[in-house]
């Protein structure tokens, strides 16, 4: 497989002497004077710059009043990126509306769940659910593929920016609207239908007539939770619906140019429910800015894997992280020497065929002034800017390794549904973090040596011989069979606590938890037993010795084993931790909240019996593999303060250094690795 989902203008295939690892930022020469950009192409090409997302936020710069339009700076500026051997990722120039519409228009602004509406002067203040913002919407993105479709820079189009990242829900009158025809068409016209799978006879909601129906806007206590669940949904739905209308008229006009959009599948990637929207693109494109926190590199490490389960195994692009600090957080630090090199390699490693900054020259004014760019304030003589045209020349010369995929035994399931209602009040525990409890697990494996997936339950687990069930609460019949199903052909399959408990109604499944994996499992438990802090109780068994919290409860086997038990406590002897044999494989629950070296002891038990090796056995070295039909592409990043040594052979891709049984990595070192299959 090759990068073809870019649109390589000849002018860079040339320069590169083939497809080359996208390399770039967006690029915002509307907020400079002329004069600064003739600078921006020759750095650009220091750089080794060869994709710039443009025109993001340029809606009011291309059409300042309703019936005028201006596009000779963006012809310009198109222009001269080519020249200059630099493709364009064309911005639909949707992501926020100019101040003449949403004042000639206010119905456009979104409202949030206490009914404030919010005001002009952000950005993105438009609700999904306006047919005035997509009628104009629509006239803009006809104008700019019609301009702009044939022009030899562009590479591929790029849709809004970050939907679902901030607009994502609208509680305003046009929202009400949509939803009720949402509501009816999911319930096929019926109020009986839609009563029943909400259970509005509690707490008196029985609906007589559509237009009762309200979006869940506040209330003085908890609201139904299958109306909030749907009203996720449809939100989730509408700005897809934004997604494929602009889609609609690129296709049509433009029917040879690959279309993307970024989506946030980290923090506010809460909002959307993107496996539902990846039929609808070219590529899938992520945006990934990491928490400030010792946790950094497994969040982007898990992001990275997630885009790639999005995109099925396929390469990505990233079409957004930062060189440095970002702007939006409390305290925003500076990346460390060496951390940028191995944030990109490590991109790179787990499926990007490109990498891209927000964003070039760093902004002198606007909400973003502070936010690191490829090009800092300080201008080119800078460690920063140094740093970033080092990584252009590496990245080139990884070329090779394009279109490969990454070899991962594990998959980790992932459902926004389940994140959704997961986190919603009234639980048993109304602590529980889905997302952490996610990245718990991803830590433990990537802790053991393993690569993993990021799927969502209804993908393909076939080809996999571990598979992780993190506090899956939410999940589908047919999702609970192919996971069984998965089971049965020899897959090893881990369900944690707080799993399959309610249907996709968010309705409790009776006769005991875990409710849909219960035959899987082999187990039964009568009543939940979450804990208050600072309670722990002590297992022992594959685990050895733990202290474990939060959660724990009493779980009664029915065909399964006890793999670990309560030592004291309410439940003493109890088991804790199962194993059940299903055909070829095992099914093991856990149904305690365990410390995360006892996580990491039992994933590394449990890959053991799989038949999953480790590809970094100490776990003290970042080791993925991306393979082609004849190569392997072994990406080794050490992340730690000394230099190691793993077994290996091969051609440095990064230095032209040839290694011969074992390769040397230095302390905060990173080697790519080619080898013959």
């Amino acid at each position: 497989m090759t990068a073809e989902w870019i649109r390589w203008p000849g002018n860079v295939l040339a320069r590169y002497g083939g497809r080359p690892v996208a390399f770039g930022g967006d690029y915002n020469p509307e907020q400079w004077d002329e004069s600064v950009w003739p600078e921006d192409m020759r750095l650009m090409r220091e750089a080794g710059v060869n994709l710039v997302t443009v025109g993001v936020f340029s809606w009011s710069m291309l059409q300042p009043t309703p019936d005028r339009w201006n596009f000779g700076w963006l012809d310009r500026v198109l222009d001269l990126l080519h020249a200059n051997d630099i493709a364009v990722d064309l911005a639909t120039a949707t992501a926020s509306p100019p101040p003449w519409l949403t004042t000639r228009f206010p119905e456009v602004l979104p409202v949030d769940r206490d009914g404030r509406t919010m005001s002009q002067g952000g950005r993105q203040a438009w609700s999904p659910s306006s047919a005035v913002y997509r009628e104009h919407a629509l006239a803009l993105v006809e104008k700019m593929a019609e301009r702009y479709g044939e022009h030899p820079a562009l590479a591929l189009w790029h849709v809004s920016n970050e939907l679902g990242g901030h607009n994502a829900r609208c509680y305003g009158d046009a929202g009400a609207v949509a939803f009720r025809s949402w509501l009816k068409e999911r319930y096929r016209g019926s109020l009986d239908e839609l009563n029943a799978a909400w259970t509005t006879s509690a707490w008196s909601q029985t609906y007589s007539a559509w237009e009762q129906i309200q979006p869940p806007r506040l209330t003085f206590t908890d609201s139904n939770p299958t109306q909030v669940l749907d009203f996720d949904r449809f939100s989730s739905d509408q700005l897809r619906e934004q997604l494929r209308a602009e889609t609609a008229v690129l296709r049509r006009v433009t029917p040879a140019v690959p279309i993307t959009t970024n989506l946030v599948l980290f923090d506010a990637g809460k909002n959307m429910n993107y496996s539902s929207w990846t039929d609808d693109m070219d590529l899938i494109a992520s945006d990934h800015y990491p928490r400030p926190t010792s946790d950094a590199q497994v969040e982007l490490s898990f992001s990275a894997d997630r885009a790639r389960g999005l995109s099925q195994g396929k390469p990505w692009l990233l079409l957004e992280t930062a060189t440095g600090a970002t702007s939006w957080r409390p305290v925003n630090p500076a990346k460390r020497p060496g951390q940028l090199r191995r944030d990109v390699l490590s991109h790179l490693a787990h499926g990007a065929d490109g990498i891209c900054f927000f964003q070039w020259r760093a902004a002198r004014a606007g909400a973003e002034r502070f936010h690191s760019a490829m090009l800092p304030h300080a201008g080119p003589d800078t460690r920063k800017f140094r740093e970033v045209a080092a990584l252009g020349r590496e990245l080139a010369s990884c070329a090779d390794a394009l279109g490969s995929r990454v070899v991962a035994d594990c998959a980790l399931l992932f459902s926004e549904e389940s994140w959704w209602a997961a986190e919603r009040e009234s639980h048993p525990h109304n602590g529980l973090s889905y997302m952490e409890t996610a990245l718990h697990w991803y830590r433990s494996l990537r802790d053991a040596g393993l690569t993993t997936d990021v799927v969502p339950p209804s993908a393909d687990l076939s080809g996999y011989r571990l598979i992780i069930v993190p506090m899956l609460y939410l999940v589908s019949d047919q999702d609970a069979a192919a996971l069984a199903a998965a089971a049965e052909a020899g897959a090893s399959v881990i369900v944690t606590y707080f799993s399959g408990i309610v249907d996709p109604f968010d309705r409790v499944r009776l006769g005991g938890y875990p409710g849909a994996f219960r035959e899987l499992l082999g187990v039964r438990v009568e009543e939940f037993a979450p804990m208050v802090e600072p309670d722990r109780v002590e297992i022992d068994g594959v685990t050895g010795p733990a202290q474990v919290s939060t959660w724990h409860e009493e779980i009664d086997l029915t065909d399964a084993e006890a793999a670990a038990r309560y030592v004291g406590g309410d439940f003493p002897g109890a088991p804790a931790i199962t194993r059940a044999t299903r055909g070829e494989g095992e099914a093991w629950y856990v149904g305690v909240e365990l410390g995360a070296d006892a996580r990491t002891r039992l994933v590394g038990v449990i890959a053991e019996r799989a038949g999953v090796t480790a590809a970094s056995p100490d776990g003290g070295m970042e080791i993925v593999t991306r393979r082609s039909a004849d190569h392997d592409y072994v990406f080794l990043i050490n992340h730690g303060d000394t230099g190691t040594t793993v077994p290996g052979s091969g051609t440095d891709l990064l230095d032209g250094s040839v290694h011969t049984g074992e390769v040397r990595v230095p302390a905060g070192g990173v080697r790519v690795v080619k080898r013959v299959r």
